[in-house]
């Protein structure tokens, strides 16, 4: 993304807004990354001249649907919505290996806490319950030799969280041995330098395609969607058609 380009803005009302969130931008400033000076937050209040409430929020290296409440109020209704898992998110995602054509990864995940944000922490917290679904939208083989293989296997998953884990999606397809492409803290390097040399790829391939919530104002549901960018298209259209 450059620096003078603007957010893609998906859904704007008088009480909420959702943008398409690029791969590499923090939401907010975080003690993990401090030499950052681009947020997602930021950048939103600059380019629409108003104030924004975070209602979740994506990884770093995630993108798609990010979603903002224009005012306090707005913000308490739906963030209760996200609180107690009522709404539906829908992730695209590229995986090593054929995957099974759908599943339920139940999986509890115990979060690790980081010695920066958490300095005066002393223990990790339990393991909370984790549940992820998936299904398999499209496999490949191609002819790229890696490790002790002459070729490799993708594929792509549309994967729905049900359950708000820190980095869930990501450790539970490491957890079944089909972990993301381009994912440099829980997948495969042998994987992510494939497609960094042969396709300039420098992101990981994990983007929140839709978001599925009730509107409180407008007494009804609404679904915002986020198409790929160029990367991540352009992965798609070589491996799976």
């Amino acid at each position: 993304m450059n620096e003078n380009e603007e957010l893609e803005i998906l859904y704007k009302d008088e009480y909420y807004i959702a943008i398409n969130k690029p791969s590499g931008l923090l939401v907010h400033r975080s003690p993990i990354d401090r030499h950052e000076t681009r947020f997602a937050i930021q950048m939103l209040r600059d380019q629409i001249g108003r104030y924004v409430y975070p209602l979740h929020r994506l990884d770093k290296p995630t993108s798609g649907v990010l979603f903002f409440a224009l005012d306090k109020e707005s913000a308490n209704l739906a963030s209760e919505q996200f609180k107690n898992h009522s709404i539906e998110k829908t992730y695209l995602a590229v995986v090593r290996g054929h995957t099974e054509d759908e599943g339920i990864i139940d999986y509890a995940l115990k979060e690790k806490l980081d010695k920066i944000a958490d300095k005066d922490s002393r223990n990790d917290k339990e393991a909370q319950d984790a549940v992820t679904h998936y299904k398999t939208l499209a496999k490949t083989e191609l002819d790229y030799a890696v490790g002790r293989y002459d070729k490799v296997r993708y594929s792509l998953v549309e994967l729905k969280p049900k359950t708000g884990r820190k980095h869930q999606i990501r450790r539970h397809m490491k957890h079944i041995s089909h972990h993301l492409l381009g994912d440099t803290k829980y997948g495969r390097g042998e994987h992510n330098k494939l497609i960094r040399a042969e396709f300039d790829c420098h992101r990981m391939l994990l983007h929140a395609s839709k978001l599925k919530l009730y509107h409180p104002y407008l007494k009804k549901e609404i679904c915002i969607k986020a198409k790929l960018d160029n990367t991540f298209s352009s992965i798609c259209k070589f491996f799976f058609e």
